[in-house]
């Protein structure tokens, strides 16, 4: 059995060998101690690299300019510390603990630059994609005419020509070495689960984190033989320009900012292009193709993250009963921000292929059964969304780090070499660490303002405190650099000295044994970012703070409280609000100012989470809740519910002599329909029925409906000695007794039923041919006759979403269905009456059989409730049975619905039995 483990890229790809050995491209080894300035010359920062002047090129092929342009003042102090942290440009040999070993600890939260420009790290292909779009949506059309006209040019040339030719540099020897693309935490989690057992035979399927446009069929064909024999991989191949559409333009342009609450709605944006949504189609279905060709029956396969959330659905399409997991690693918006996203059905339809959607936090998994149920018009409850013809589970758990190789990392001569020179440059100050991506979601900017009310609030601090502030980036935002810059400049002019700085700001990542020793010297760690998924490094920071390697220990963590970590630390964090400088800069001060005994009870709260939520605990919870989940699915399939056997149930008909019937009416005893066309068309043989069974002292037969007290009246009233259930729970009539007993408290059920009707009468207004129906307990808003499927679709969601928001305090539910949404109470339930029922039965007398029927969503709860007595053995002889084609938890079902049920129940009462 394998597990396939989709990720956008690999966990390895390829460097390729130079021709000559002096190239600055090739990485070097390190060090075995930390450089000082003076023995090696600072290079020129990535990031100054002058812009090319060309036509523009691919969002992937932009070489990103200097972001921060410091003043003169200031730029010697900031040259300086950059030499210390960073003499040297970049390179696998820093960016890794060992660059050669493909199966290598890699970084959890990487911060490299964009696919197609890792020749920083390794000698590969640059992207061949065309150039970008244009920003202004008039030259739209402009260009994508010149592109069709190049591409005609380009299909005649190759139609004379020969095969082209491939750059030498790419026909060289290669080496596979770990990837500096992709998800370092998914990779480290994978890894630790394997090497401690709890997963085997897993096969990671994504791209090789390189443009493979530059590649001759024959090298990729290598290329995909080794990584598959050598390192358990299956290579993706796409073209540039499909990528660039789909990670460059869509996943980054649109996706990602959505899915971190910001709407890419200004003048520049490219999110209102729809031609980027083709690529992020292709890609997917390409890693769909890829997943199929290689499944074979009993394979487990797990998607990860937004890159690919159409992939559950397209591998569903082809492999029906396959075990597909989709886990989300960053945040989900709320219902209200993703419905702005043009493919939002699409979307959601694809994630929902999964038998298990997974998120960090159960905020996450919140939002997105609200989205579900609000977009898509279907039942959401708090395991899941049940569709049309399956159950999808839905279900939260934080990934983790590895803290055991982390721990042999930090034992590293350069890690140790590093610790003592930042201890012996920073010796008494107190050291605030963070390294942020220098991007509008991180909260760089805005920790830097607290930053600076801290220092204007506190000036007893001002030459005693540090803030290592390393701030990568990867593309370009020149107004967030520019205010940066302005926030940089203003802390340099007031607050430093000629002997000490407050601030160090970093313009580019640090060398890993750096970033290591910086989390074991630092005093404090802050992380303000105003969206994300969960925060890693602050779990890294907590193993780094033990004492082992450094006198500092237990340092606090700064922590956003819109992180997913945040949730998981569970108030032993600082938790701060981005947007409120004032709490940042407070929790500065209580973090440089707590008590050790405060730090350490702080501190041992974080580490027995870490330790616990660790990844390859995370690896084996996802695994194990995806097989429970499967099999229950698996097992509520109508083609695994077993046909009722007529035989098997008259035998423990015959040898019992206590019996209860719990029989739901509308759609099992009879088709929907008006009561007064059911009565009319199918109510006289169910009479019959009803009566025979009743004749027999030695049975109890309750009838279960969704119609109001007359109405069941109306029907039932000529059957003696038959007990009612009225409004799905809500009433109960005993057997041969006249008054009916309600459960909802009357005062309060008027009362919520106001509430909602003033709800409802928007919605009344704004869908055509929409009406409400009225019953005593609960309300029905019915849209079937409505003119627009779509819009009445979408507004019955709306006010699903909207009722549960206002109403839920009130302990009061909104269930959409195909035409209609119920307006009901929580508490009480068919299940709830049927609990009712058996409850009046003295321990002594209960009863020995247990028929139960039922065939939609408001049954399962009873289903429910008569397999748990069959579990615990309260009842020797239960049947549940299910005659609706939706699937079920019942134990057995009847394919010819109400029909083959009257027939069962027929056969029943003429058992004579003593």
């Amino acid at each position: 059995m394998t597990t396939f483990v989709c990720s956008l890229f690999l966990p390895y790809t390829a460097d390729f060998k130079h021709e000559s050995k002096t190239s600055p491209a090739s990485p070097k080894e390190p060090e075995s101690a930390p450089p000082k300035l003076s023995d090696i010359g600072r290079q020129a920062s990535v990031n100054s690299v002058r812009s090319q002047k060309d036509e523009p090129q691919s969002l992937l092929r932009q070489t990103p300019p200097s972001h921060i342009q410091l003043p003169k003042a200031s730029m010697a102090a900031m040259l300086d510390h950059e030499g210390f942290f960073t003499p040297g440009q970049t390179s696998a040999a820093t960016h890794f603990p060992r660059p050669r070993d493909p199966k290598s600890l890699v970084r959890s939260d990487a911060h490299i630059p964009e696919w197609g420009a890792s020749g920083l790290f390794f000698n590969q292909p640059t992207s061949k994609a065309a150039p970008s779009l244009p920003d202004a949506l008039l030259e739209y059309n402009k260009v994508l005419e010149r592109g069709q006209t190049q591409t005609q040019t380009e299909r005649k040339k190759g139609s004379t020509g020969g095969k082209p030719n491939m750059d030498p540099r790419w026909a060289s020897e290669y080496s596979v070495v770990p990837a500096v693309q992709g998800n370092g935490g998914l990779t480290n989690a994978v890894r630790a689960a394997m090497d401690n057992g709890r997963i085997k035979d897993v096969l990671f399927v994504g791209l090789v984190g390189f443009p493979t446009d530059g590649l001759n069929e024959d090298k990729k064909v290598e290329i995909y033989e080794k990584l598959e024999e050598e390192h358990d991989a299956l290579a993706v191949y796409v073209s540039d320009k499909d990528f660039d559409g789909h990670y460059a333009h869509y996943c980054k342009t649109i996706l990602w900012p959505v899915f971190h609450y910001i709407i890419p709605d200004h003048p520049k944006s490219k999110a209102f292009l729809d031609h980027s949504w083709c690529f992020y189609v292709k890609i997917n279905q390409a890693f769909a193709d890829k997943v199929v060709q290689n499944y074979k029956r009993g394979d487990i396969i797990w998607i990860h993250d937004y890159h690919l959330c159409l992939v559950p659905q397209m591998v569903r399409q082809k492999l029906a009963d396959a075990q597909i997991g989709f886990f989300l690693h960053t945040a989900f918006p709320s219902s209200e921000v993703f419905r702005c996203l043009a493919a939002r059905k699409e979307l959601l339809d694809g994630i929902l292929g999964a038998n298990l959607v997974a998120f960090q936090t159960q905020e996450y998994a919140h939002h997105f059964l609200q989205t579900c149920s609000r977009i898509l018009s279907v039942e959401a409850t708090e395991d899941g969304v049940q569709l049309e013809n399956r159950f999808v589970n839905v279900w939260s758990s934080p990934i983790g780090i590895d803290p055991k190789a982390l721990a042999t990392a930090r034992e590293e001569p350069d890690v140790l070499q590093w610790i003592q020179t930042m201890q012996k440059r920073y010796e008494g100050k107190k050291v605030i660490v963070a390294r942020d991506k220098l991007d509008s979601i991180r909260g760089v900017r805005q920790k830097l303002l607290a930053f600076e009310l801290f220092l204007n609030k506190n000036p007893q601090w001002k030459d005693k405190v540090v803030l290592i502030q390393v701030a990568t980036s990867t593309t370009e935002d020149s107004e967030l650099a520019a205010i940066c810059s302005e926030i940089v400049t203003r802390i340099d002019a007031v607050h430093s000295t000629l002997t000490h700085n407050p601030l160090v700001f970093l313009r580019q990542d640090i060398a890993f044994s750096q970033y290591m020793a910086l989390l074991s010297i630092a005093d404090a760690l802050a992380i303000t970012s105003l969206r994300e998924g969960m925060n890693l490094t602050c779990h890294e920071f907590v193993i780094c703070q033990d004492g082992k390697a450094s006198p500092k220990k237990h340092g606090p963590v700064i922590l956003s409280e819109f992180t997913g970590s945040a949730s998981m630390f569970d108030g032993a964090e600082l938790a701060v609000n981005p947007w409120d400088y004032n709490n940042i800069a407070e929790a500065f001060r209580v973090a440089l100012e707590m008590t050790e005994e405060e730090r350490e009870r702080r501190y041992s709260k974080m580490r027995n989470m870490v330790m616990h939520h660790t990844g390859d605990f995370w690896v084996s919870n996802l695994s194990g809740h995806l097989s429970k989940v499967h099999e229950e699915q698996f097992n509520r399939d109508t083609m695994s519910i077993p046909r009722l056997s007529s035989s098997n149930l008259s035998r423990a008909y015959e040898s019992t002599s206590n019996r209860l019937f719990i029989l739901d009416y509308e759609g099992t005893l009879a088709s929907y329909g008006s009561v007064n066309n059911t009565v009319i068309a199918s109510t006289e043989r169910v009479i019959d029925v009803l009566n025979d069974l009743v004749a027999d002292t030695k049975n109890a037969v309750y009838v279960m409906s969704g119609r109001t007290v007359p109405e069941t009246e109306l029907i039932f009233n000529r059957v003696r000695g038959l007990g009612l259930i009225a409004e799905n729970g809500c009433f109960i009539r005993e057997p041969n007794a006249e008054e009916w007993t309600q459960f909802p408290n009357e005062e309060k059920t008027q009362k919520w039923k106001e509430s909602c009707k003033s709800i409802l009468q928007y919605y009344l207004e704004r869908v055509e041919g929409s009406y409400l129906e009225q019953r005593h307990c609960s309300l029905v808003f019915h849209y079937e006759k409505a003119h627009d499927n779509d819009s009445s679709s979408r507004h019955a969601g709306d006010c699903a979403n909207h009722i549960n928001d206002a109403c839920e305090q009130q302990r009061v539910k909104a269930v959409p269905t195909k035409d209609s949404v119920i307006i009901e109470t929580i508490d009480f339930d068919k299940a709830t009456a049927a609990q009712h029922i058996f409850s009046r039965y003295a321990e002594a007398n209960r009863p020995d059989f247990l028929l139960v029927a039922g065939n939609d969503r408001s049954d399962e709860n009873v289903f429910r409730w008569a397999k748990q007595l069959k579990d615990d053995w309260v009842v020797a002889n239960v049947q549940t049975v299910t005659v609706g084609a939706r699937n079920s938890i019942a134990m057995s079902t009847l394919t010819n619905g109400a029909t083959g049920l009257l027939s069962v129940l027929t056969k029943l009462s003429k058992i004579k039995t003593l």
